[in-house]
């Protein structure tokens, strides 16, 4: 969990998916007259092994090949995808479930059953990206639970950043209101001044 989904008070079991798909930062706006600086933490290779160990997904020291590198990459893409989607609209696409069907095809699980926690699912894949099982089970649970639809993208194009939306009623379109909502609520007001005049 990063300090990110602690701050978002991004329910645990949802954190690594928040945090991943968030990897990406496309944020191109100005606030008060700074320009939001793009980022990407999985610039490669190296990047995406630190990004795993700091998130207790890996141990920091096995090598992620190109190959890998790009599988991790696809994975983004597919769930940003998934998640850009209203949530009814999710198990609808056919295009978007398709492509994150075919991105965690790498990652598979096994159903595993223990004394006191029952059935839980946990990695097959052994090597560097067996971290990154992780986002497949909190697919997986999210699902089953309900909070997945929570897990929205912000409707602003200038963001595009993956929020938790807490809101009782879960109809939240951005990330934050005071920002993204005002901004694009501003916008909208200002092109219904120009078209009546």
């Amino acid at each position: 969990m990063s300090k990110q989904s602690r701050k978002f008070r991004v329910p645990d079991d949802l954190a690594n998916l928040y945090d991943f798909a968030n990897s990406l930062d496309v944020r191109h706006f100005t606030h008060f007259g700074v320009q939001h600086p793009q980022s990407d933490a999985l610039s490669g290779p190296k990047e995406l092994g630190g990004w795993l160990a700091e998130h207790g997904m890996g141990e920091g020291g096995e090598k992620i090949t190109p190959a890998m590198f790009q599988t991790a990459l696809r994975l983004r893409g597919a769930l940003r995808a998934y998640l850009q989607c209203e949530p009814t609209e999710r198990r609808r696409d056919r295009d978007v479930l398709s492509a994150l069907g075919g991105a965690l095809e790498p990652f598979p699980l096994r159903v595993e059953i223990r004394a006191g926690r029952g059935a839980t699912l946990s990695a097959v894949r052994q090597d560097a990206l067996a971290g990154l099982s992780a986002i497949a089970i909190e697919l997986h649970d999210g699902t089953l639970t309900g909070t997945l639809d929570r897990l929205k993208m912000c409707a602003s194009e200038e963001c595009r950043r993956v929020f938790y939306d807490r809101s009782k009623p879960s109809t939240r379109r951005w990330c934050m209101s005071t920002l993204c909502g005002n901004r694009m609520k501003t916008r909208a007001y200002r092109e219904r001044q120009r078209e009546a005049k």
